[in-house]
């Protein structure tokens, strides 16, 4: 029973987190371009520590399963590396293309 009355607690409060912004936006005023300003510079950072955290992990994974082939077979040291290294840098454009959205988002505060 604890379990759901946590549950049900945790529900509530992501549910008053994504509720308040639409009654703070809702306000006409200075009030909600400060809160606007504060969501912007929120969702840049938010956005590029997502993409971060999300790239080292794909970047650790890829690094790690060339590795192992590599050291099951070192005669395909060759054939692996190349593709291993194309796939790092399309990991890390992925976090390049969120680190220019969170750019364009601080340029708008």
């Amino acid at each position: 029973m604890n379990k759901i009355k946590n549950l049900f607690m945790r529900l509530s409060l992501i549910m008053i987190g994504v509720g308040m912004p639409m009654v703070v936006f809702a306000q006409e005023g200075g009030l909600a371009d400060a809160y606007k300003s504060i969501g912007l510079a929120l969702g840049a950072g938010l956005a590029m520590g997502m993409a971060v955290i999300g790239g080292a992990l794909g970047q650790g994974k890829a690094v790690t399963a060339a590795l192992e082939g590599i050291g099951r077979n070192p005669g395909s040291a060759d054939r692996i590396f190349t593709p291993m290294i194309i796939g790092l840098a399309l990991i890390e454009s992925l976090v390049i293309y969120a680190l220019v959205i969170a750019f364009m988002l601080q340029g708008k505060i």
